[in-house]
């Protein structure tokens, strides 16, 4: 019989538990840790809580997480209530899966002022993540600034502009509706340092600020390339430049309709922030785009900015007796290799790129490398007791674990407790959710 451990619930740790019962069948039994009492990580806390139909994919992790030699083990922290040397000692394989929930440092002057906060913690206080359910973001200004070219950028931007009816069917959490329905912004500047061939947005999520009921996009003609150059863009960004274009023949007439302003500003590198205690205003510096790299030009100009939002990247998070490259902000690994018997998958792997799907391959290799080092006699088979020996690690340790009967519990409870036509209201506490799953 073949132990793993997988650190981590999230696609990459389920993709790769469904990878490891293609592979071995009966004769593999697989842990799924999670830190939280509830699985399924960026699903739950990172993907737009108004992109209910993505959210679906963990009905696929929910038929492995039932299967019998796939278990959950919640409210568990490597780290803390358990070490990786540990798990190293009680399985066969230790994979890391542990995805990049830690913001990319926003290194400017300024950037500790009050009301500038990272896209992990502002997607994460209106996903509801327990780390960052207290996070209460002033909404009463009216500018906010959000910096980065991405998907994240988008649906930080989209969140902001929607109104409560927008948001009816999401499984927004009640304490970030309740706020963001009250804010007073009137404008949202998307700010990146590169031009609209450069950016990371996809056609689908882009199209989205077409169709908001209270905000318009908007994007200055004058930064846009000549319309022959697009047919050298691969198809997805030729979409999404198409996209801009649109946003930029949208009339006056029709920007004067709505409530708040969603304005693309290209070619403009964030210097710094400023203000007092709390910021008022962001300084850039005009760019120019040469071989793909943003040229400072030295000519710089201020926004009004009474929040900012830094979507410019995710990092994975240490882990004690695990090297890490702090440059790259994942763990030092050789194709998903970090040990002899301890592996990496998903962002903790490659870093922040990809979608939930790019995860499945990547499971689907590691468990081909572990296979790979079961049969080399890299790693042994056969010699460690696996779920047997946690179990006796955790009653010895008096840990709190939450199965995924447990978790099935809380999902009842929060079902329960949804508002009209949303899916559920998400508990954002941890003791809460403890007890619920009781």
């Amino acid at each position: 019989m073949r132990h793993i451990a997988i650190i981590g619930s999230g696609p990459a740790g389920y993709y790769t538990a469904e990878a490891a019962q293609k592979k071995w069948g009966d004769d593999v039994r697989v842990d799924v840790f999670d830190c939280l009492p509830v699985p399924y990580g960026l699903i739950r806390t990172g993907v737009a809580p108004d992109h209910q139909s993505i959210k679906g994919v963990s009905r696929r992790y929910e038929k492995t997480a039932l299967s019998e030699n796939v278990r959950f083990v919640g409210n568990v922290m490597v780290g803390r209530d358990v070490t990786v040397p540990e798990l190293q000692q009680g399985y066969d394989a230790v994979v890391l899966a542990t995805g990049a929930p830690h913001d990319r440092k926003l290194d400017i002057a300024g950037a500790e002022l009050a009301n500038v906060v990272g896209s992990a913690a502002f997607v994460g206080w209106y996903n509801g993540h327990p780390e960052f359910a207290k996070l209460d973001p002033d909404l009463t200004g009216k500018h906010a600034v959000v910096i980065g070219m991405g998907n994240v950028a988008l649906d930080v931007a989209r969140i902001l502009s929607k109104c409560r009816k927008e948001l009816a069917g999401s499984d927004i959490v009640a304490h970030a509706l309740d706020a963001l329905c009250q804010s007073q912004l009137q404008s949202i500047t998307i700010l990146g340092r590169r031009g609209p061939h450069q950016i990371m947005m996809t056609p689908k999520e882009l199209g989205e600020l077409a169709n908001l009921n209270c905000a318009s996009p908007r994007v200055d003609l004058r930064d846009l390339p000549d319309e022959g150059d697009d047919a050298m863009l691969e198809p997805g960004l030729r979409k999404s430049v198409t996209h801009l274009r649109s946003f930029a023949a949208i009339p006056e007439s029709i920007h004067a309709e709505k409530d708040i302003e969603i304005a693309f500003d290209f070619f403009a590198s964030p210097k710094a922030l400023i203000g007092e205690d709390t910021v008022e205003a962001i300084e850039v510096e005009v760019t120019k785009v040469e071989a793909g790299r943003a040229i400072g030009t030295g000519e710089t100009y201020r926004i009004p900015a009474d929040l900012v939002i830094s979507c410019i990247g995710y990092r994975s998070s240490p882990i004690p007796d695990v090297p890490f490259d702090e440059r790259a902000g994942r763990f030092a690994n050789d194709d998903g290799r970090i040990l002899n018997g301890l592996y990496c998958v998903g962002w903790a792997r490659r870093g922040p790129s990809g979608t939930i799907g790019t995860n499945r391959p990547d499971g689907a290799n590691v468990v081909d490398q572990i296979a790979e080092d079961f049969d080399t006699g890299v790693i042994g088979k056969g010699s460690k007791k696996g779920r047997a020996w946690f179990d006796e690690l955790s009653a010895a340790r008096s840990l709190e674990v939450v199965t995924f009967r447990d978790w099935k519990k809380i999902e009842e409870a929060e079902e329960q407790a949804a508002r009209d036509g949303a899916p559920r209201e998400k508990f954002v506490d941890v003791e809460a959710m403890i007890r619920a799953g009781r």
